[in-house]
């Protein structure tokens, strides 16, 4: 009796799968523009107002044409990742520490429970008085904005690490130090990192904010001069813009998080 041979299933390459998730992933993005392209042209919202989606495209790509988009697109890129540096150089070590020692947990937490409940946008005026409309003033409201969720996050995944792990690596002769570089830091990462793309969203959203008031470039300086102006597309060019940036921002993050959480899988 001859052998029945079952032919081979056509191997599904990573490639594939990851553009069929694409194509899934983008069904609600392209409906959404489906339905602001329609409702302009069929007359529920006046055009003027809200122009259809060909033509705030038609806009943004004018505007890259002539070079004033990426003006002011660098002009915010610079204090956004300059503000959101700062942030985490003061947060996450601060985090670590205070997450770690219960000495500087019980000092500086009742003061960091005066200042979280702060609203970055609530200290913009107090930001300009002190420290003027310039470069100094926007970048420090971003560091104060992003702190926080960095800071908070840091605290919270030190404190969470399993203590079973703790105990395990102390058990087997690992000292303080080795414990919290070999448990504590790589067990923080994914935490630390959810912390660290809310503090890239509010890097962006506060800078648009703080662009709005005396700034001469940048995307808020943009959108602001546009309604000014009534160059409505403009000034949506300028929103989508914005929300381009902040994917942007949270795909280099969530990158590097997988790049340092390697040992999870």
């Amino acid at each position: 009796m001859a052998d029945t041979l079952t032919p081979p299933r056509p191997a599904t390459g990573s490639a594939g799968v990851r553009a069929r998730r694409a194509a899934r992933s983008s069904v609600a993005i392209l409906v959404f523009l489906a339905v602001w392209e329609l409702v302009p042209r069929i007359g529920l919202v006046d055009s003027i107002f809200l122009p259809p989606a060909s033509r705030v495209a038609a806009t943004w790509f004018a505007l890259a044409a002539d070079g004033q988009l990426w003006e002011n697109l660098a002009a915010s890129l610079a204090r956004a990742l300059t503000g959101f540096t700062i942030a985490l150089l003061i947060a996450v070590p601060l985090g670590l520490v205070i997450g770690w020692y219960r000495t500087a947990d019980k000092l500086l937490t009742p003061l960091l429970e005066v200042f979280r409940n702060t609203a970055a946008l609530a200290l913009l005026p107090v930001f300009v008085l002190l420290l003027g409309l310039g470069e100094t003033s926007k970048i420090s409201l971003i560091v104060f904005a992003c702190v926080w969720p960095v800071l908070l996050n840091t605290i919270s995944a030190v404190r969470t690490v399993d203590p079973l792990l703790i105990k395990s690596a102390r058990s087997l002769g690992f000292g303080s130090a080795a414990v919290f570089s070999k448990v504590v830091l790589p067990a923080s990462v994914p935490p630390v990192f959810t912390g660290i793309r809310l503090a890239a969203a509010a890097s962006i959203l506060v800078l648009v904010a703080a662009e709005m008031i005396g700034a001469k470039a940048g995307l808020g300086y943009l959108i602001n001069a546009a309604q000014y102006n009534f160059e409505v597309p403009q000034m949506y060019a300028g929103i989508v813009t914005i929300s381009l940036l902040g994917i942007a921002f949270n795909h280099a993050l969530t990158a590097v998080e997988r790049r340092l959480s390697r040992w999870r899988s």
